[in-house]
């Protein structure tokens, strides 16, 4: 997830259907330019060169039933779009997540995991970081370092994650919902953009998820947590 909005120019973003190493390449209404899903950039055409780079944001994949106990007032895009089409969840690509096949090449299969295992990933401009969720649905918290930066990763029971930038705090439980418990036993509320407590917060750390193969393909040094 970015913002798309870069020194007051909004850059309106759609599919091309395009591919880099089985990574999806978006388009901008505007140049045509293609950008990289993974960095937030434009790679091909007038865009290239201009500076210009998408602010990341944070994201969490959840169910429908988990998301709304958590935030009721949220509405909900309808699926009678007018379109008859099935717009059930693993409709369309049903038979592709079935297998660990991969429906184009990539450079190379990285086998620490499988091809479509789901990964938490983190980013600077130096290193990456995967997690692996079936980790995270086994370890709640788990801290972690990318650069300077000290990380929490908060998972559910399914390993639906969100992480934190928490400087010198550590964590050593959660409820799942909305508490977390620092190691020196104090209280921290979970929100969707920060961990507060007594007028501290710690804020949200952008995040990506993603299947295995696609990550690695783009990042080949990526440290792996599993």
């Amino acid at each position: 997830m970015y913002q798309t909005e870069v020194n007051g120019t909004h850059h309106e973003l759609g599919t091309s259907g395009f591919l880099y190493r089985s990574n999806k390449l978006m388009y901008d209404h505007a140049t045509k330019s293609f950008w990289s899903t993974l960095h937030g950039e434009p790679v091909v055409g007038p865009l290239v060169g201009k500076g210009i780079k998408l602010n990341r944001r944070y994201l969490v994949t959840t169910t429908w039933g988990e998301w709304k106990k958590r935030h009721p007032e949220t509405t909900v895009l309808s699926l009678e779009t007018g379109h008859r089409r099935d717009y059930g969840e693993g409709v369309a690509y049903h038979k592709y997540f079935a297998t660990d096949k991969l429906m184009f090449t990539v450079p190379k299969i990285d086998t620490r995991l499988l091809n479509k295992d789901h990964v938490l990933a983190f980013r600077n401009q130096d290193e990456q970081l995967a997690v692996a969720i079936k980790f995270l649905a086994k370890q709640r918290v788990h801290h972690d370092k990318l650069g300077s930066q000290n990380i929490v990763v908060l998972a559910d029971n399914d390993g639906t994650s969100r992480a934190y930038d928490i400087g010198d705090v550590r964590f050593a439980s959660w409820n799942g919902t909305d508490q977390a418990i620092d190691s020196n036993g104090g209280k921290w509320t979970v929100l969707e953009d920060s961990l507060v407590s007594s007028g501290k917060k710690l804020n949200r750390m952008p995040s990506h998820n993603a299947f295995w193969f696609g990550w690695v393909s783009q990042f080949p040094t990526t440290r792996l947590v599993k």
